[in-house]
């Protein structure tokens, strides 16, 4: 499950981390982007959980120094010990940039740097290197974690999709339907046994169509005009479906964006339905071959007028079998 709940406060997902643990939910996985950071509703986690697997989706290699990152994720491997895995990403130039101050330069060698950083800091190593992107001068962890976690790294297309088999313990994808696996599962190459394929799938658990096409429209209108994701969605083969929205959206056209979103684009990268439907719609994507599939729950009328109860509802009905398990 992605986490943190919207409108939740996160003094109360202790509580729902416990029901989702309980109700056979192993995973909790965040992304950091403008609302809580990466780590702290997974330090929750580790405090409220026994057992789940923790994991950022993603904490950006830019926002962080190489240090500071190290001990984030450090410290919450040792707070999770076995549980923990760091998730990272170049982000985007918004984000980055826009929001952090922080040159969006070079993101395949900044990744390519940081991930084999952090392979050698969170394995206890002092690190005296000069990087392509940065140099870090005998740094070392005072509290390196007794079992350093897996580190994944997200990708969208073949360049990184291949680094992430070559050096990373996974790779986390995004924005894509299940049709769409293959493709990215053959750009992957050759990949070690246990390689983790991590995807986050959002769901807008309602029969009514049309607030769940609406949602999707204003989500696709926001990710899929940034460069990264357009380029990614040009390699999938959906430029013909996305060119108009390309097209309205660099003349400032944002209403006329939004209408040239096609049902047909919304439905397959936003599932929707009853909650039983979502999950059989979540199971196309592990018969495909993602490894980590995980729910991102999207606002519906009855979650924001039923709060921390319809939230409960929906866990329940998330967990109980769906035909296509009881099958």
């Amino acid at each position: 499950m992605t986490v943190p709940f919207s409108g939740i406060p996160l003094a109360d997902h202790g509580r729902l981390y416990a029901l989702l643990h309980d109700a056979g939910f192993t995973d909790l996985w965040t992304s950091e982007v403008a609302g809580t950071d990466a780590f702290t509703p997974l330090t929750i986690g580790a405090i409220a959980t026994p057992r789940m697997r923790l994991g950022t989706a993603v904490a950006p290699v830019f926002t962080r120094g190489p240090g500071l990152l190290a001990m984030t994720a450090g410290a919450l491997a040792e707070t999770a010990p076995g549980r923990f895995v760091l998730g990272i990403g170049a982000s985007s130039p918004v984000v980055v940039g826009d929001w952090n101050a922080v040159p969006f330069t070079e993101p395949f060698k900044r990744s390519h740097d940081m991930l084999r950083f952090l392979r050698a800091a969170l394995a206890g190593e002092t690190v005296d290197r000069e990087f392509d992107t940065f140099a870090v001068r005998r740094f070392r962890l005072e509290r390196p974690p007794a079992t350093p976690p897996p580190i994944l790294l997200a990708a969208l297309r073949p360049a990184m999709l291949r680094l992430a088999a070559a050096e990373a313990d996974g790779t986390i994808l995004n924005w894509l339907a299940a049709t769409d696996v293959p493709k990215v599962l053959a750009a992957l190459g050759d990949r070690p046994e246990g390689f983790d394929i991590a995807a986050r799938i959002f769901m807008c658990p309602t029969d009514d169509a049309d607030h769940a096409r609406a949602l999707g429209r204003r989500m696709i209108t926001s990710y899929l005009t940034v460069p990264a994701y357009a380029e990614f969605h040009r390699w999938l083969g959906n430029a013909d479906l996305l060119e108009p929205v390309w097209t309205a959206w660099a003349a400032g056209d944002r209403r006329g964006a939004l209408a040239a979103v096609p049902d047909e684009l919304v439905d397959a990268l936003v599932i929707h339905g009853t909650p039983h439907q979502c999950k059989e719609q979540i199971m196309a994507y592990v018969e495909a071959g993602v490894t980590t599939p995980m729910m991102a729950p999207l606002p519906t009328p009855d979650l924001t007028a039923g709060g921390v109860e319809a939230l409960i509802t929906l866990i329940g009905e998330l967990a109980a079998p769906s035909s296509v398990e009881r099958g």
